[in-house]
């Protein structure tokens, strides 16, 4: 049955092809279900309302961080204590957000990542090597070894998450919430999930390998200069 002590939140941006069954897996788990459209140039918002979810939009493409900023704010002003995250194009499987509620409720109160099972998927090496190296520079940076710190897949604890202060932008977001979280004492657990990469004629990432992790990188080294 749908649950009403969590919320799944989707960050999207062009999922106009995958967002309505993203959402429909998302609502066999949890009563509310939040998309922000982050400034689409496609109808990924009016997809969204039509298969049943509570439609955020931003007028302008503000990068995956300020979506979930935007989405955590909204629900954290609900009074909801929990938010889910997955991406709106289908990488993150609906069949395994029980496992990640099931970590999630062992421990409210900390931070739960799915670590992605990328075994027998076909992912760019340039991709690879960008997730550990990005993994290298959080463990120096919040002293702990993540198996996977670029997982969108996870479960906030709010209003915790947003008290930790994360303001980078883009997919650094999730980096900076991480070494954050880290650093104040916030416990953070992985939990293996599987996860679905569609053959790659068919696949298109908003994530650029290189302009990216530099990103991700400069977040992380101006954290260390700071502690």
């Amino acid at each position: 049955m749908a649950r009403d002590d969590v919320a799944v939140l989707i960050p999207a941006y062009d999922c106009a092809a995958t967002i309505a069954a993203v959402v429909d897996a998302a609502q066999a788990h949890a009563a509310r279900v939040l998309v922000v459209d982050d400034g689409s140039r496609d109808d990924t918002a009016a997809r969204a309302a039509a298969a049943g979810a509570e439609v955020l939009r931003l007028g302008v493409n503000r990068g995956k961080g300020a979506a979930l900023r935007a989405g955590l704010a909204r629900l954290a002003d609900a009074g909801v204590g929990r938010a889910l995250s997955m991406d709106g194009d289908g990488q993150h499987l609906g069949t395994e957000i029980p496992r990640l509620l099931a970590a999630s409720d062992a421990a409210p109160a900390a931070l739960i990542i799915g670590a992605r099972r990328v075994e027998g998927q076909e992912v760019r090496p340039i991709k690879l090597f960008g997730n550990r190296f990005a993994n290298r520079w959080v463990e120096i940076a919040c002293g702990c070894a993540l198996p996977d710190t670029q997982s969108g897949f996870r479960v906030y604890p709010l209003p915790e998450t947003l008290w930790l202060g994360a303001r980078a932008e883009r997919f650094a977001f999730e980096t900076e919430v991480l070494i954050r979280a880290a650093r104040v004492g916030m416990e953070i657990r992985s939990e293996p999930v599987a996860v679905y990469y569609p053959p790659a004629a068919q696949r298109f990432s908003h994530y650029r390998p290189w302009r990216d992790t530099l990103r991700i990188i400069a977040v992380v080294v101006r954290l260390i200069l700071r502690r």
